[in-house]
């Protein structure tokens, strides 16, 4: 399917295809492709930083593969159970080429079965969960641009320069009127309306930037998740408010209740954990086969410190990193 797209307040018109090319008489649609690119990105990033946050890469591996299959299960079993409307057949509910992936789904599953799969694997847990957040804006930042390729995932309507318009989003609009009606939302479908899948493009690859240059800085492990949980809950919590398209439970937008709740848990987290490890040196967790020098001990959640100090050592007590000297 084609669409001709309009940017009116910036003068720009063109016209995009769902499909990238076909392989004999099978499409092959630019949202599989701009979602895969996306993945392999964040693969690039996890390879590339596993050693740099204590991470055995084959075992990285596994758990990778084993959780992905998981995570793009749930992001679809999210969606089919919210979905405003019924499949006609087992086919049409586990078919993902016409979109219909429900991020929220696909983060806590990925958060679920990587933990278990960490835990089975023998990879530390929070580290991963760190290097997975990284992935993940990477991936959205990216991915997002196959709902442009699909023309979904917009908002109302915006009389702002950038506000979008096409015959997909007029004709999606036009069916739900009643949908949006019921929901006090009203929408001219003649009318430009918010890229939302824009706005969130730009949040996360702004916020992968910013985490980038943060994760020297660190203080503990699982920091990077929470500022991933609480960036990325943030931005949804807002924009999902303009969208048309929605998954509801009864009159409350689900991805926005779970969005703010996700914000309020890990700030709350940041600011008790970041008081705890104010004056700790992180410690990156050994890689399987190194050499552990013979003064450290092993602790909780793969931190140690010195085995002299072991009893004694409170955050409180300890000497903090000086200026200009090299941190984990």
């Amino acid at each position: 399917m084609n669409f001709h797209v309009e940017f009116p307040g910036l003068g720009l018109e063109f016209d995009i295809s769902r499909v990238a090319f076909y392989i004999g008489s099978v499409p092959i649609y630019w949202y599989g492709i701009v979602i895969g690119l996306g993945f392999a990105l964040a693969l690039v990033f996890a390879f590339a930083n596993a050693k740099r946050f204590g991470i055995d890469a084959d075992r990285m591996s596994d758990v990778i593969i084993l959780t992905t299959i998981c995570a793009v299960l749930c992001a679809r079993a999210y969606y089919v159970i919210f979905a405003p409307f019924e499949y006609q057949s087992f086919w049409d509910m586990i078919n993902i080429r016409d979109g219909g992936l429900a991020i929220y789904g696909g983060v806590i599953g990925a958060v679920i079965f990587g933990i278990l799969f960490s835990k089975w694997r023998k990879v530390p847990v929070l580290p991963m969960l760190d290097l997975a957040a990284m992935g993940f804006l990477i991936g959205q930042g990216l991915g997002r641009w196959g709902n442009f390729f699909n023309q979904e995932a917009f908002g109302t309507n915006t009389t702002l320069p950038w506000g979008m318009y096409s015959d997909g989003t007029a004709a999606y609009l036009s069916g739900v009127q009643s949908t949006l009606a019921a929901q006090g939302i009203t929408v001219d479908p003649s009318m430009p309306v918010h890229p939302t899948f824009l706005y969130e493009s730009i949040w996360c690859l702004l916020g992968f930037v910013l985490l980038a240059l943060y994760i020297p800085r660190r203080r503990f492990h699982g920091e990077i998740a929470l500022m991933y949980a609480a960036w990325y809950g943030a931005e949804r919590c807002l924009v999902e408010g303009l969208r048309t398209d929605s998954l509801m439970l009864g009159g409350v937008r689900i991805s926005q209740l779970v969005a703010g709740v996700s914000v309020v848990a890990a700030l709350a987290l940041l600011i008790c954990l970041r008081r705890k490890y104010r004056n700790v040196p992180l410690v990156i967790p050994a890689l399987p086969g190194e050499q552990k020098s013979p003064e450290l001990v092993e602790i909780e959640e793969e931190t140690m410190v010195p085995a002299a100090e072991e009893e004694t050592v409170r955050p409180e007590q300890a000497e903090p990193v000086q200026e200009g000297e090299e941190e984990q």
